[in-house]
């Protein structure tokens, strides 16, 4: 099992910045790729970000260019720094991780942004 608990939300401007942290601990042996997903109320969950255990990176159209995933291996922690926020952005985010031997798929508890004026 993958306990996945994530960190830095909270209430920022449009504009501003937040960067979030998810700390991986348990059986991290196999875990390949790991990402960011969003929750806005009324919508599906979405991907935000992902990263691979050797740093290739993929990003949503919408936060292209604004926000950087990074990981590192050492401290089992995957980043979303988070630039140029937008109303738009406000969701719980949630950090993912998956095992590519045995498909198994883990979630955190998820971490609220809220980005309004």
């Amino acid at each position: 099992q993958v306990h996945l608990v994530e960190s830095g939300g909270g209430l920022v401007q449009p504009g501003g910045s937040l960067r979030l942290s998810c700390a991986a601990s348990g059986s991290i042996f196999g875990i390949n790729d790991m990402g960011w997903y969003r929750q806005a109320p009324g919508k599906q969950r979405e991907l935000v970000a992902t990263i691979t255990r050797g740093g290739n990176t993929n990003y949503a159209d919408s936060v292209k260019g604004r926000f950087t995933i990074s990981r590192d291996n050492a401290k089992n922690t995957v980043y979303l720094q988070m630039t140029s926020l937008k109303p738009d952005d406000t969701a719980v985010y949630y950090c993912n991780a998956e095992n590519r031997g045995t498909l198994a798929t883990y979630w955190g508890q998820g971490t609220q942004v809220t980005v309004s004026s």
